[in-house]
């Protein structure tokens, strides 16, 4: 296409999803529910045909070059379609947040002021590998009462489209408008610069993908963004930690999935539990066949490699881990808030004052205590899905989920009241 059809196409799908957020904007719950329990099972009746497009974007992705963590991300089996069928049902199952009362008051003037939650209107997605955002963020979106304009990237090209068909599917079983869920026909890149400028049509961009893609969002957008440009995650072990649950805890954060932004990216260690213990933790990893970039005195265990100054703050995304040791918990509060992207940090300890001190200390939009980084989700949280993790603090913060995809407004009554 060229940038004038894209131009083009643009602003009819922009028009288009703000006439279905008008109208999606009131929509019965039950109507809504009813489209997304119909997309689910949409989901699984075409699930050799979804099987099939992300075969051919598999072929794509290896032909392109993708690292085996972004081939994993792309992948999709009958275990991670079923996932999408049961976070498309979760999201349905979920209370319907438009219209919920979060606060009430009466003024001495006579007024009775209720502050009411109500959808921003137009959401707009851009994200790469991953095919499953396309249900995660139409079912968040549809819940939430927001047209949702989507832009796969073009890795995920024909499995995105297999998936959106189900969401029409469902759209339309419930008589909700279709429009209300728009996935981008084209692969090419001056649609994302499109979307950016949209502030006629789009109330907000949502982008989910690696540093590159994040950051041009985040210096190009005309239009409000939720985001977090890296998922550099900390997971700090005390002296007070409990040895076999420190040891768990790391090896899943690091190991369970290296590809996804909760995945722990470096590991800090107390200077007294190094001492009390040795550098099991380390060897775990090593044993796990993580790559172990060290520095100081876990420089010395044999099997890992020498860190540069570049791998502390860094997202690896990949069986790699940066480690070095800290002094107590002090320590660990300073390197993340030098290194940190304000995303995850989990502290290992059973020590309750260590533990307040590290949450009080810390502003990363999640803090854990005894657990793993890889909890860093929204479906985890127990919002069915979620569109994101936003690390900024002017709206919505952590997993964005439906709530967090509404605003408000005032409904003020009177009885003839004026105001002296």
């Amino acid at each position: 296409m060229d940038g004038q059809d894209v131009t083009g196409l643009m602003q009819q799908i922009g028009a288009r999803a703000r006439a279905a957020a008008a109208e999606l904007a009131f929509a019965e719950p039950e109507a809504k529910r009813q489209a997304l329990l119909a997309a689910a099972d949409a989901v699984l009746v075409r699930q050799e045909e979804i099987l099939a497009a992300n075969a051919e974007d598999l072929a794509f992705g290896t032909a392109k070059g993708l690292s085996p963590a972004m081939m994993d991300r792309l992948k999709l089996d009958a275990g991670r379609i079923g996932g999408v069928v049961e976070g498309l049902r979760a999201v349905a199952a979920q209370k319907d947040p438009v219209g919920e009362v979060i606060a009430e008051w009466d003024r001495p003037s006579g007024l009775h002021i209720r502050r009411v939650r109500t959808p921003l209107g137009v959401v707009g997605v851009i994200y790469e590998s991953r095919p499953n955002v396309t249900a995660d963020a139409g079912a968040l979106c549809l819940k939430s009462g927001n047209a949702v304009v989507l832009r796969g990237g073009s890795e995920s090209f024909h499995t995105s489209t297999a998936i959106h068909a189900c969401l029409q599917d469902g759209l339309r079983s419930a008589g909700l408008p279709e429009d209300a869920s728009q996935l981008v026909p084209t692969r090419d890149r001056a649609a994302v610069a499109e979307m950016l400028r949209m502030v006629e049509f789009i109330d907000v961009i949502v982008p989910r993908g690696g540093k590159g893609l994040v950051g041009l969002v985040q210096s190009e957008a005309r239009v409000p963004v939720f985001a977090h440009l890296e998922g550099i995650c900390h997971v700090y072990a005390d002296a007070d930690a409990d040895l076999e649950k420190a040891r768990r805890v790391v090896l899943n954060a690091k190991t369970r999935r290296t590809g996804i932004c909760g995945a722990a990216e470096c590991l800090l260690i107390d200077r007294a539990f190094l001492a009390k213990h040795g550098p099991v933790l380390i060897e775990d990893l090593l044993k796990a066949g993580v790559e172990v970039r060290a520095e100081g005195e876990l420089a010395q265990v044999p099997g890992t490699v020498p860190a540069q100054p570049d791998d502390f703050g860094r997202e690896f995304l990949d069986m790699i881990i940066a480690a070095t040791v800290v002094d107590g918990v002090d320590g660990a509060i300073a390197h993340i808030r030098r290194y940190g992207s304000s995303h995850t940090e989990s502290i290992l300890t059973e020590n309750d004052a260590t533990a307040g001190r590290f949450f009080q200390r810390l502003d990363s939009a999640i803090l854990m205590r005894n657990a793993s980084t890889q909890f860093a989700d929204g479906g985890e949280f127990g919002m069915g899905a979620e569109i994101g993790i936003a690390t900024g603090k002017m709206h919505a913060r952590g997993p964005v989920g439906a709530e967090q995809l509404t605003s408000f407004k005032y409904l003020v009554e009177g009885d003839g009241t004026i105001r002296p």
